[in-house]
């Protein structure tokens, strides 16, 4: 391995690209697998588990990376794409290892958080993980020694701070090779931050059903609704499960109507009750209408918050809704023009204005007189192939959907209409294809080597 870094810190590794010699992108890096030895041996580095898309994790074997620096991992050009599947044996430095509490063996079992882990080559070549960086979580210290620090301090009496982060070596602390119940997971979230919640559920799908509680428990609510509107429905299932009822009850409110009705629908009836019942009343009511449309009509495919204006609303006011940066970009592509109230089920139904029409009029336009009125919105029973092809035949991104009164119930986005076209394993089959390229005779060298 040429020009990389004596020592590399697996945290700074998540999510960076992994390039062929020739410089063509084919993935980023998710994990780091190590194996655990004997103590006091430390954990030998096998490789990287890196996405390539259509988010399928593979193994790329540290034996192919040439180099490694701040922003990006260069390999040999070979790499199998078989799907990466872990070992008992193997342990994944970021899934498993961070935010696991440690003990300084010289400090009389003071308590530690594991918050990034540095690996070195060896002389032999091989990768080893080395240093664990760690968090204090209170107390006093008892005279270990560390980088930029001595015994001298703990001969004086002074207190350790509460939350001081310090750098040892493998060897100076005990308890990692001990699978932790209650653990956490912020600083594995914290690997990730910059992760897209598509993404962010590949790596949430892969972890254990313990790591995807105990990360489930640590995202904030609107990070965790954006995940499991990712995640396959046996994993969404999962998760809520595990969850406090009135948390639950809270991520449902932060997901969107559509995405909340379809795991709401794969609940027993008791639990789903149990979860609208806990919701804010205004959060639930759509919540409700949705459930009794059926699963593949405009009803049980749409969202109940579009983006509606008033016909008395001008184009730089529908500008300012659709600028929203949380707003789903089919969504945001155009706006429905109806007479109050604004929330679903809306007053009349008049027509609609593409975001580029928008673009093309003055600001003190009054939408009303800009708005297509010539194409009809569908009722909420017609069937997704009626939707499907009305999208296509008008080149359309969304449809607005209406009752038998012309009051606006919500819209039906492309992206909807995908989920129901596409197989109902789609996101398993995304996350877990394996293209039969048989076995890798090094790969498997590696990862049985001792």
């Amino acid at each position: 391995m040429t020009a990389t870094p004596s020592r590399v810190f697996v945290a700074r590794l998540a999510g960076i690209a992994v390039f062929d010699p020739a410089g063509d992108q084919i993935g980023r890096v998710r994990d780091v697998v190590v194996m655990m030895r004997p103590a006091p041996r430390a954990p030998r580095v096998l490789g990287l588990v890196v996405e390539v898309p259509p988010h399928r994790l593979v193994f790329l074997p540290i034996t192919r990376v040439t180099n490694i620096d701040a922003g990006a991992v260069i390999f040999d050009g070979r790499i199998n794409m078989r799907r990466f599947q872990k070992r008992g044996s193997e342990t994944l430095a970021l899934g498993e290892m961070l935010d696991r509490r440690a003990e300084l063996a010289d400090s009389g079992g003071e308590q530690v958080v594991v918050f990034d882990l540095g690996m070195e080559q060896s002389r032999t070549r091989d990768w080893l993980i080395t240093k664990v960086a760690v968090r204090r979580t209170g107390g006093t210290g008892h005279g270990h020694r560390w980088a930029g620090g001595g015994r001298g301090a703990a001969r004086l009496g002074l207190r350790r701070r509460h939350g001081e982060t310090l750098v040892v070596d493998w060897g100076a602390i005990s308890g990692l090779r001990v699978t932790e119940e209650g653990q956490g997971a912020a600083n594995l979230i914290a690997a990730f931050e910059r992760m897209r919640a598509p993404d962010l559920a590949n790596v949430v799908h892969e972890l254990s059903a313990k790591r995807r509680a105990e990360v489930a428990a640590a995202l904030d609510d609107r990070r965790l609704a954006d995940v499991l509107e990712e995640l396959p429905e046996d994993d969404q299932v999962e998760i809520l499960g595990k969850l406090d009822v009135d948390r639950a009850a809270d991520v449902l409110e932060e997901m969107g109507p559509d995405d909340a009705a379809d795991l709401l629908g794969e609940l027993p009836s008791d639990q789903r009750e149990q979860l609208l019942a806990l919701m804010q009343p205004e959060d639930a009511a759509p919540l409700r209408r949705l459930l009794t449309y059926a699963d593949d009509s405009a009803g049980g495919m749409m969202t109940t918050e579009p983006v509606i204006v008033s016909p008395d609303a001008t184009v730089a006011e529908a500008l300012a809704q659709i600028r929203n940066p949380d707003l789903n970009p089919a969504l945001a592509a155009q706006v429905y023009v109806c007479r109050p109230p604004n929330e679903t089920p809306t007053g009349r139904y008049l027509g609609t204005v593409h975001f580029q029409r928008l673009l093309r009029e003055p600001p003190p336009t009054l939408v009303s007189a800009i708005c297509d009125t010539e194409l009809d919105p569908l009722r909420p029973e017609l069937q997704l192939e009626t939707v499907s092809s009305y999208l296509a035949t008008y080149n359309l991104v969304s449809v607005p959907i209406v009752d038998e009164n012309g009051r606006l119930l919500g819209a039906v986005t492309v992206d909807d209409v995908l989920d129901h076209l596409l197989p109902d394993d789609w996101r398993e089959s995304g996350m877990e294809s394996d293209p039969g390229t048989g076995v890798d005779a090094e790969e498997e060298a590696l990862r049985g080597k001792e």
